[in-house]
């Protein structure tokens, strides 16, 4: 029988051997179930002309708009999917699964409290429902935390009874890590890299908390972004790379990649949107413009230290120190705080805000290095500049005796005059005069 291809045609989409499917498919008769698998394995082939061809003989049916409704789902679509699944719902209430798909829809483009409330209709028939506790606990997740996440899993862990939940279902232990933050990320992500997308993208998440750019990088370089979480993925990796090597091609690529988001009509007035085009103006070094996205998203980063550290660079390159040293100093993990990068500019809002006496505790405390002696130039001539002499011709001295370059000498003078104004001017004290005047070959 010739249906029997049909069915061959089947199982062969069913375990990815697309051609071979395209092969069996294209020899059954012509009919509804027939061009509703060429439609879908069109798409999987990235065939453009037969997925049009295949799309114009599609009808009103219930099983064929179920058809393109999926289709647009697999392309991104999600609003005219969801357009499409509602119509469906309204004509055929018995059938509870739309539900689910509409909920899926909606989790999408991002409205995971209207996810929840439709997919309770679903979960109220099906409570054990291994797809629906899934995309539950996705919404959990992205409204709350990791925990209540897997919490929603403990339901399925009691229903099931033939095994270990988490070994017979690829998709529970994929989310698992998601939820557990990266746990075991190494084990769970690489076989399963060819079978979620979402693992590829995860696995380079990993990566890059990990401080693995190039293994991050190796992951997402032959990607074909398709939604914003991986342009922005790809993005951050280019970003990366283009720092740590200075490589003006990567960042381009980032800046290019982070304003295709930011600026499209999905996503500009998303949080993510305007973090996109915050990053796209700092590659571009327009701080000005940073602020501008930074500020319109800052009541939700208050604890955020990698959002403070970016507010704080912008704020400082823009001239608003009082801002930065906020910033700055909201940072709590050790991590920033040990980096010279963080002492340097920290230093500089002190020097600019008019209390170098804690910029100079910052040298103090810091261990004898290369970076503490970058920190004492930063010092010295920031302060110089500001007019704090005092500080400048210690720093100065202490240049001096460490390399004896001549501009050191003439600079340390310069400040110790500047300090002898100072005290002219009522604006110093004697005793920050004479003890100056100990460090410097001018007598009186």
């Amino acid at each position: 029988r010739q249906e029997l291809h049909l069915y061959k045609a089947y199982c062969h989409y069913a375990l990815c051997n697309y051609d071979e499917s395209k092969k069996e498919c294209l020899k059954a008769p012509d009919s509804p179930q027939q061009a509703r698998l060429m439609l879908h394995i069109s798409h999987k082939k990235n065939d453009e002309n037969n997925l049009m061809i295949y799309h114009q003989k599609l009808e009103e049916s219930t099983h064929d708009q179920l058809c393109l409704a999926a289709i647009h789902y697999l392309r991104n679509q999600f609003e005219e999917a969801t357009d499409i699944y509602k119509k469906l719902l309204l004509e055929n209430r018995e059938y509870l699964a739309i539900n689910m798909y509409v909920a899926l829809c909606y989790y999408k483009l991002d409205y995971f409290d209207v996810s929840l409330e439709i997919l309770s209709a679903y979960l109220t028939h099906h409570p054990t429902s291994v797809i629906a506790i899934n995309l539950k606990a996705c919404n959990q997740y992205q409204l709350y935390n990791g925990k209540a996440a897997e919490a929603e899993y403990k339901v399925i862990e009691k229903a099931y009874e033939s095994g270990n939940v988490y070994t017979d279902f690829d998709l529970l232990r994929h989310n698992l890590c998601v939820f557990r933050a990266g746990e075991n990320a190494l084990q769970v992500f690489p076989p399963l890299l060819d079978v979620f997308p979402e693992a590829r993208i995860n696995l380079a998440i990993y990566y890059l908390k990990n401080d693995e750019a190039n293994e991050a990088y190796k992951l997402i370089k032959d990607i074909e972004p398709s939604v914003p979480r991986e342009y922005i993925i790809k993005g951050v990796v280019h970003a990366i790379i283009g720092q740590q090597t200075d490589s003006k091609e990567h960042l381009k690529i980032a800046q290019q990649l982070f304003q295709l988001v930011g600026a499209s009509a999905s996503e500009c007035d998303t949080i993510p949107g305007r973090q996109c085009m915050a990053s796209c103006f700092f590659l571009l070094r327009q701080f000005d413009d940073v602020l501008v996205y930074l500020k319109s998203i800052k009541s939700f980063f208050e604890n955020d230290d990698n959002f403070n550290w970016n507010h704080g660079i912008a704020c400082a390159a823009s001239g608003d120190f009082q801002e930065a040293e906020r910033a700055f100093l909201a940072i709590v993990n050790e991590k920033y705080i040990q980096e010279y990068c963080y002492c340097s500019w920290l230093t500089r809002t002190y020097i600019m805000n008019n209390k170098p006496h804690l910029a100079w505790d910052m040298y103090i405390n810091m261990d004898t290095s290369n970076e503490s002696f970058s920190l004492l130039q930063l010092i010295a001539n920031d302060c110089y500049k500001m007019g704090q002499f005092y500080y400048a011709a210690k720093a100065f001295d202490i240049l001096e005796r460490l390399d004896s370059d001549i501009e050191y000498s003439e600079a340390k003078r310069g400040a110790v005059v500047g300090v002898f104004q100072m005290v002219i001017a009522g604006k110093e004290t004697q005793e920050h005069l004479l003890e100056v005047l100990n460090l410097s070959l001018i007598h009186i």
